[in-house]
């Protein structure tokens, strides 16, 4: 009788695994591409930029025709989510448009590109090593104006 017992746990426990197996990730992969594949990309005009930096970093410079939608904001406290990113994002884009995201380094960008798949946006690229990589390979940016010195 134990011997049935034991056989009938082992067998229920291998199908319990073979089902969990088979079960999708609860958050798919990012897709990751690099600043010149990236620039292919924005160049052919099937995708959009949305450069996920603070306000300030974006008008330090950006990838040009992008759209800024900060992702965190830094406080006295430190790092704070934006609680109305997704929301922001939807105001401007659609679920299946074709979006390259980027920040400074390509962290935030990856932390962004998450949510936004969580909430249902199809086609979203992290763009690798950020608005950084961008600068270093010479890419076009857009950087404000020198004020004249007094």
């Amino acid at each position: 009788m134990r011997a049935a017992i034991s056989l009938t746990i082992c067998a229920l426990s291998a199908l319990l695994a073979a089902a969990r197996g088979s079960e999708k990730p609860a958050t798919a992969a990012v897709a990751a591409v690099g600043v010149a594949a990236a620039g292919d990309l924005l160049r052919s005009g099937g995708h959009r930029y949305l450069d996920v930096r603070t306000a300030e970093e974006f008008r330090n410079g950006h990838v040009k025709d992008s759209l800024n939608v900060p992702y965190v904001f830094f406080t006295s406290q430190g790092r704070e989510k934006n609680p109305q990113f997704i929301e922001q994002v939807v105001a401007h884009f659609d679920k299946q448009d074709n979006i390259v995201v980027g920040c400074k380094s390509g962290v935030r960008s990856e932390l962004a590109c998450f949510d936004l798949m969580a909430a249902g946006f199809e086609n979203v690229n992290n763009m690798e090593g950020g608005y950084d990589a961008w600068v270093e390979n010479d890419l076009a940016v857009k950087k404000p104006k020198a004020q004249d010195e007094l």
